[in-house]
Order: C-alpha cells, then structure tokens, then sequence
C-alpha cells in the first residue's frame, strides 16, 4: 500500500494571488521522494477555511497531512487552534522538538505555536510557513515518520 501525503498551504496572501506558495511544492517533492503519493497542495487562506479544508483533507484519510502556515502569534495565525479541534490526540514531542531544531538557527522559530497528532487514522503536522521552518520539519518527519506509521498500524516496538 502506497502511504498517502495531502498538502494544506495556509497563507492569505498565496491564496489571493499576493505570491505563489513556495512551501507545498517543497513538501510535495518530499513526498514523492519518500515513495508517497501527493496531491497538489491545497491553498487557503488564514481564518475560518481552515477547519473545513482540514476536514475535507482528512475525508480522503491520507497517511500524513502536512500543513505549512498560520502557526505564529499574529492576530491571523490560528491553524493550530484548528487542527487541535479535529485532532484525537497530540504528539507533542514532535512539536516541541521542531521548535527547539529551528531555534538553534533563528530565534523566533520559538514562537510557533504549530501541533502535531492524530485524527483517525491519519498523523497531523502543522509546520511554519516559511522554507526553513519547512525544511526543518521535513527533516524531522525523515526520522521518525515510518515509526510513527508503523506505531498508528499497531506496530510493535523495536526491540535492541
């Protein structure tokens, strides 16, 4: 069975046209190398079309959602906020450890508020919406995500 990555690009100003999003193809490429299957990234706006673009997303009960943008502070930002609601529970090691990665290299990666979990049988990231913060957790997802697929299947822990 081919794993399956869906794209959610939360940016007002990609969305209307401002400028071209230039984290979904990122993450798409990223996919494809890892042998997923990737749709073309959804591109919605900051505010409320987030929740129903994450539901639809997760209807198709891909393996891995990504979304890229609306995790900062500013009054816009509240992609985590929405993903939290549709989420059956958080991984926030994950997180935490994306923060901590990205503050090594600019300090407000800190401030973003992006979760990480599970809703159904799909695992949920939130990554920032700029290319290193992208790059950064794509590293991340890199080495752990087979794990974590294999943990939600019911895998077994490795034993050393």
């Amino acid at each position: 069975m081919t794993d399956t990555v869906a794209i959610l690009i939360v940016s007002t100003r990609a969305a209307s046209g401002v400028y071209d999003d230039l984290t979904g193809p990122v993450i798409a490429e990223w996919a494809t190398a890892r042998g997923c299957s990737a749709a073309p990234p959804l591109v919605v706006a900051d505010g409320p079309g987030v929740t129903p673009a994450l539901q639809r997303l997760l209807a198709a009960t891909p393996t891995l959602l990504v979304t890229s943008g609306g995790t900062g502070i500013h009054p816009g930002d509240r992609t985590p906020d929405q993903t939290r609601a549709l989420l059956d529970y958080e991984i926030p090691g994950f997180s935490e450890e994306l923060r901590r990665r990205g503050s090594l290299k600019v300090a407000s990666a800190l401030l973003s508020r992006g979760v990480a979990g599970v809703a159904g049988s799909t695992i949920v990231v939130n990554l920032p919406g700029s290319r290193g913060g992208v790059a950064d957790g794509l590293a991340l997802l890199d080495e752990v995500l087979d794990h974590m697929i294999d943990q939600l299947r019911g895998g077994d822990h490795a034993r050393k």
